[in-house]
């Protein structure tokens, strides 16, 4: 599963640089951190709906806008998808109610 994330999160590293007249990823991150929020959070409640809504396909689609949305967002801030990875890593086999406890 990771192998996707890794390449989504490398293809976006390297659209830093591209033209953003010929990539979307570009203009998103030519906008600036904050756009890159912006539009994660507008999937991400796009997601929300859907999920009320029931409706399987529709959710999948969004929610695969939100986690391409948080990569760009990631990239925005120099966030690497392995520091993610790392942290989600610490927190395997953690009760969730001790990590929150643990905050």
């Amino acid at each position: 599963m990771t192998d996707i994330l890794s390449r989504l999160s490398a293809t976006i590293a390297a659209r830093k640089t591209a033209d953003p007249a010929t990539s979307w990823t570009a203009q998103l991150l030519a906008r600036g951190p904050e756009k890159c929020a912006e539009k994660f959070g507008e999937e991400a409640v796009e997601a929300i709906i859907e999920a009320v809504r029931g409706d399987r396909a529709r959710l999948t689609a969004e929610a695969a806008d939100v986690i391409y949305h948080l990569l760009v967002m990631l990239a925005a801030r120099d966030v690497p998808l392995a520091d993610v990875l790392a942290e989600l890593d610490r927190r395997e086999g953690v009760s969730g109610v001790a990590e929150k406890a643990a905050r």
